[in-house]
């Protein structure tokens, strides 16, 4: 009844069928059966590291979406627990972001309700973006249950993977093992980045001269494969090993996954260049991991295509014809690496995110350079005629705001 009384004050903005169809949800479901598990900074490292799949509702009690999301959510989490009744496998949980603000930062909570995927611990960069209903919410947690890997039934199956794809392919002597358990705990994390096969038993002797083995076939024919030479027991190591094969350093940023690679939360490097000139890519990435690899959680590292991306280069006041450019959209602003050619020149390009991190680029747009600046050339990054950055452009791809309540009460209307 409680519940009841909370929906029908909703504001007269809500579609009446919406409410109707809450009820009816709530009508079927037993009240106090559902086993969400409330997240605090004492449990939540043990509930997620010790869950095959989390999905983990960050939510505000002052957000009118977020109440309206709490019956749905609870019963979806009945529906899952009664196919999949073990606790350890599928955990619905839930964090009040107001009482637990140390929670909402460290996995970079920017609106509510924001549901989020963990595997093993681990938070999937791709959020929850379905229906916000029973079905959908229950639907995406059975697809997550799929298993990952696909059997290789023959050897010339092996030898006929589909190259336009990232292939890890795995030869097992049989799959109760530790070593296929690991291979498979890897595929489910990074299911959305690679194509996981093995192959079993016979079918897999020949490649299995010393031991099981994991092999990386690269997008694009003629390529050779790469070799996992790590231990298969260590879940860390061969982790690692497929995550730098599956996912690259410097990805493209395409209209299509703007989105999602928004969705991180954590601001862009990007090369701008023309489609043909993968002389100014192959430097870029070089650079990136050369210099930035102690970076990789606090920025994206990015390319573009120039043509298709005129508009953010015009708030930067370039053309094509100026490409290869490099900047960084923070979210809020746009700023320009001041020359291409300096790209090589030992620690600029680290500079330059260091400037950004300690929001040296934002002050010095407002302000021109530091007076107290000793680093030379470091000044032509700001600019004193500029009374602002421009504004940052990708922030536009984000998904729309009516989908959401945004961090602020006074956005609770949208």
């Amino acid at each position: 009844m409680h519940h009841t009384m909370k929906l029908l004050a909703l504001p007269p903005s809500v579609d009446v069928r919406f409410v109707t169809a809450v009820l009816l949800v709530m009508g079927l479901s037993t009240p106090g059966q559902a086993e969400i598990v409330s997240l605090d900074s004492n449990n939540i490292d043990d509930v997620l590291n010790n869950a095959g799949v989390a999905l983990v509702n960050f939510y505000a009690d002052w957000c009118r979406f977020s109440q309206m999301l709490h019956p749905i959510f609870e019963e979806a989490s009945n529906i899952v627990r009664e196919e999949f009744p073990d606790t350890k496998q599928v955990v619905f949980a839930r964090v009040d972001c107001d009482q637990h603000s140390d929670i909402a930062q460290r996995y970079r909570i920017t609106k509510y309700p924001t549901l989020k995927l963990f595997r093993n611990g681990m938070m999937m960069k791709r959020e929850y973006r379905g229906q916000r209903s029973v079905t959908a919410i229950a639907d995406f947690i059975r697809q997550q249950q799929v298993d990952p890997v696909k059997e290789l039934p023959s050897v010339e199956e092996i030898n006929s993977v589909d190259r336009s794809k990232r292939n890890i392919v795995g030869f097992f002597e049989n799959k109760d093992s530790d070593n296929y358990r690991t291979f498979q705990k890897v595929a489910n994390i990074l299911r959305d980045d690679c194509t996981f096969l093995a192959a079993f038993g016979e079918v897999s002797r020949s490649e299995r001269f010393s031991g099981d083995n994991v092999v990386y076939k690269p997008m694009g024919e003629g390529i050779p494969d790469m070799v996992y030479l790590g231990s298969l027991t260590n879940f860390d190591l061969t982790y690692a090993w497929a995550q730098d094969k599956c996912v690259p350093l410097v990805r493209e940023i395409t209209f299509e996954n703007g989105e999602e690679l928004t969705e991180e939360g954590i601001p862009f490097l990007i090369l701008f260049h023309l489609k043909e000139d993968t002389e100014s890519l192959e430097k870029f990435q070089h650079e990136v991991a050369r210099q930035l690899i102690g970076e990789k959680g606090s920025i994206n590292f990015l390319h573009a295509d120039c043509d298709k991306f005129r508009h953010p280069l015009l708030h930067i006041q370039k053309t094509p014809a100026d490409c290869p450019v490099i900047a960084i959209d923070s979210f809020r602003h746009m700023y320009v690496f001041p020359d291409f050619k300096d790209l090589n020149v030992p620690g600029k390009l680290k500079q330059f995110v260091l400037d950004l991190h300690s929001g040296k680029l934002h002050r010095e747009f407002h302000h021109g350079p530091d007076p107290t600046d000793s680093t030379p050339g470091q000044e032509e990054t700001g600019g004193e005629a500029a009374s602002s950055p421009p504004e940052s452009s990708f922030q536009k791809l984000a998904p729309s705001e009516t989908r959401y309540t945004i961090l602020s009460r006074d956005r609770d209307e949208l």
